[in-house]
């Protein structure tokens, strides 16, 4: 059984989730005989007779009529039950025998539906976190869900597939000026090239359509991912920024307005190797990128990169559990903000803060903890409402150690604020005592805001 991270590794406060417990319904209205040894004494009883005389009769000769008359009541009574329950389960299903509670309360619903459409890559999630063109979205929308249909292993829905690409491709082309204006003026013709080929290119929609009408999968699959890829792009180009203003309380944190890409060179503390690459040689760094997140979390986002750019990770130590990896929280603990905790919920405009999110309730965050790989800024240890200053993990995430519904039990508790995005593989090989070399920004410092120095 999985244990909370909130309730263990990451902070001295419990915060897990309580489950209720009910007796177990081990049968229903069942009826037991015992045997009992009758004393002489009471071995006859009275009994009136229709025509009202008494008579004399031997107690197994009474309870031997007794039940013969009880017999059809309680067949009557058994059909009548039977029938209520079949009702009952038809308008509002109960657990077979051997569940712990007569039902599930619609606020666990969430948390242990199969059906929950939450992000399970980064590269998902990252893509659905960027605020841009709602006709984008639109696109957006509809060719993810040719990535469900997909996954339907025989007769694979091909005529539905199709009528999402022409959806898609309508609106690329009935709005193409909505889309276009929504790029800044200096980037407009690195947008008209994305746009091209979006359309008609050779990942584009155009193509996408013949892969699907000649209806192979595997084709569709490739072009689906590049066209989705080119959307991405194109969507980045029309989010220069955040869409929303910071409380005013924190418009002194370092913030990220944007996208940045963090690459960390990782080395083994005992000496040892990483396993080869395809082909390759075993190595002795290995190289993790994460792309960090400021529309969604541009204070933890922000803070995290700051730390980056001042070196404060390099040569510091990893250690690792079944559930993490952690960087050492007693190393450059002076440094960085004591960040507020940062959830931005789904549907929302703008974050949440110090407020973690009640899954049961059907909150989902942007970007949820249940990715493996996902990068998150642990509690601080002081108060579960803010995270640590600089200490960050790596999250492993395991669906076996999840909900029913493949959420992870922490999930809504802290700030994710990226995911792994090159190297994932060599997370599973990561021990306590490996360190981190170095790590830098290679991507989106100028989209870093530092606070004005007073």
């Amino acid at each position: 059984m999985a244990v909370p991270l909130s309730a263990s590794t990451f902070s001295p406060n419990s915060l897990s989730l309580h489950r209720s417990s009910t007796p177990q319904l081990t049968s229903l209205f069942t009826t037991r005989f015992s045997r009992r040894q009758i004393s002489p004494k009471f071995s006859r009883i009275l009994a009136k007779k229709d025509n009202g005389s008494m008579e004399l009769v031997t107690v197994n000769s009474y309870c031997s009529k007794l039940k013969a008359w009880m017999e059809p009541q309680r067949k009557q009574f058994e059909s009548a039950f039977t029938a209520i329950v079949i009702f009952l389960q038809l308008i509002s299903p109960l657990p077979l025998p051997g569940h712990q509670s007569w039902f599930v309360p619609s606020a666990e619903a969430v948390l242990y539906s199969p059906e929950t459409k939450i992000p399970r890559t980064g590269e998902l999630a990252l893509r659905r976190a960027i605020p841009a063109n709602t006709n984008m979205k639109a696109i957006q929308d509809s060719l993810e869900d040719i990535s469900y249909l997909l996954r339907i292993p025989q007769r694979k829905p091909y005529g539905t597939m199709e009528g999402n690409v022409k959806k898609a491709l309508k609106i690329a082309v009935d709005k193409k000026e909505s889309i276009l204006s929504s790029t800044p003026a200096d980037l407009r013709e690195k947008g008209d090239a994305l746009y091209a080929s979006l359309t008609d290119g050779e990942g584009g929609l155009n193509k996408l359509l013949n892969s699907i009408k000649d209806k192979d999968a595997d084709k569709i699959s490739v072009g689906l991912s590049t066209t989705l890829d080119t959307i991405a792009q194109l969507e980045l180009l029309q989010a220069p920024g955040l869409s929303f203003l910071l409380p005013q309380q924190y418009s002194n944190y370092p913030r990220l307005a944007g996208r940045a890409v963090v690459e960390f060179a990782i080395e083994k503390g005992d000496g040892s190797t990483f396993s080869p690459e395809a082909a390759g040689q075993p190595r002795n760094t290995a190289i993790i990128q994460v792309v960090v997140d400021g529309y969604s979390a541009p204070l933890t986002a922000g803070n995290f990169a700051k730390l980056v750019v001042d070196g404060v990770y390099d040569g510091m130590k990893l250690n690792c559990t079944d559930q993490a990896i952690l960087s050492d929280g007693a190393v450059g603990k002076d440094k960085g903000y004591i960040t507020p905790l940062e959830i931005m919920p789904s549907g929302q405009f703008e974050p949440l803060y110090k407020t973690t999110l009640s899954v049961q309730d059907g909150e989902l965050p942007v970007l949820p903890l249940s990715v493996y790989g996902s990068v998150v800024m642990a509690h601080n240890p002081d108060s579960e409402e803010y995270s640590s200053p600089n200490q960050f993990f790596f999250y492993l995430y395991d669906k076996r150690n999840a909900g029913l519904g493949g959420l992870s039990f922490d999930e809504g508790q802290f700030s994710v604020f990226g995911y792994t995005t090159k190297g994932k593989e060599t997370l599973s090989e990561l021990k306590t005592g490996d360190v981190i070399r170095s790590a830098k920004v290679i991507e989106g410092q100028d989209r870093l805001v530092l606070p004005k120095e007073s």
